[in-house]
């Protein structure tokens, strides 16, 4: 046991090759990979896994992670992130996180368990669909990325989402909970 993360040993990162701890979390977010590869048509090198985005909150620092991005085309077109539970409580946060990671809006946020997922469109929020047969294939994304308008986001916007990741990631979270640890 590692905190409250029950340590299984090790395992290989699908799109990564790198070793990682072994967690029933990081199972979850191996077989989010494979199924964005396996089954919506993704390349492995479309995937960025664990990208971190540095908060800065009246002086103090930060990351919050994304668990995986889909980035196409130099376009980051999706991000998924991974927490057990509830999804709707991870609406909010995973909206600023696509807010921020790139500085534009990415079209599609998914937010998963990793047996269940929400598509949320990351310009509304709204809800797009339910369940991981709802993801987006690689081809969808393609025609949304085409017609999307990829404009900066303004400042203080972005210091407004970045306060309110800030409050929903990193405040109040377990010492061993989130990219302080190995997750």
């Amino acid at each position: 046991m590692n905190g409250h993360h029950l340590i299984l040993g090790e395992l290989r990162d699908f799109v990564t090759g790198k070793t990682l701890t072994d967690t029933h979390d990081e199972r979850y977010r191996q077989k989010l990979a494979r199924f964005l590869v396996q089954r919506q048509g993704f390349a492995k090198k479309e995937l960025k896994t664990r990208r971190f985005i540095r908060l800065n909150i009246d002086g103090r620092q930060e990351p919050a992670v994304v668990d995986l991005v889909v980035e196409i085309q130099g376009r980051v077109a999706m991000i998924l992130k991974y927490g057990p539970g509830s999804l709707v409580t991870r609406y909010r946060p995973a909206l600023a996180a696509s807010r921020l990671l790139a500085h534009y809006q990415i079209p599609y946020v998914v937010v998963t368990n990793g047996e269940d997922a929400d598509i949320l469109d990351g310009a509304s929020g709204h809800l797009l669909g339910s369940g991981l047969e709802a993801i987006p294939h690689r081809d969808e994304v393609l025609k949304k990325i085409a017609a999307t308008e990829f404009s900066p986001i303004p400042e203080n916007r972005l210091q407004g989402e970045a306060r309110i990741l800030y409050c929903f990631e990193i405040e109040g979270r377990c010492p061993c909970d989130g990219p302080l640890c190995e997750i």
